[in-house]
């Protein structure tokens, strides 16, 4: 069983940057590592995947202003956030998805991210 742990969370004014930071405490480097979102009232949303080759998505929402990434050696994801929004504020939860059998998923316990005017 692999846990995620996330951190970088916190409140932050409008236009400001935040690093999240998804610690694994196995090697994910053959799953598809991603951001979640969840603002109260709405679903979970993704906001930025990258697979193990690499591949990256961004959300719309996401596009030109986060930066996902990761360093498979030290077992870690980022999601460099900035330009920050009011409409940003969720809490932001780290998936870990492999799709090979056996098909596994793990989530992390989620941070808080706080966006005011």
């Amino acid at each position: 069983q692999v846990q995620l742990v996330e951190s970088g969370g916190g409140l932050v004014q409008a236009g400001g940057s935040l690093r999240l930071t998804c610690a694994a405490s196995g090697s994910m480097s053959s799953f598809t590592m991603s951001w979640y979102r969840q603002a109260p009232g709405k679903q979970r949303e993704l906001v930025a995947s990258i697979s193990s080759g690499g591949t990256i998505n961004y959300a719309d929402s996401a596009k030109g202003r986060f930066t996902i990434s990761r360093h498979n050696g030290i077992h870690t994801m980022y999601l460099d956030m900035n330009s920050l929004k009011v409409d940003d504020t969720a809490v932001y939860y780290c998936k870990a998805f492999r799709a090979m059998t056996p098909r596994t998923t793990y989530w992390g316990q989620g941070t808080q991210v706080t966006v005011s005017s």
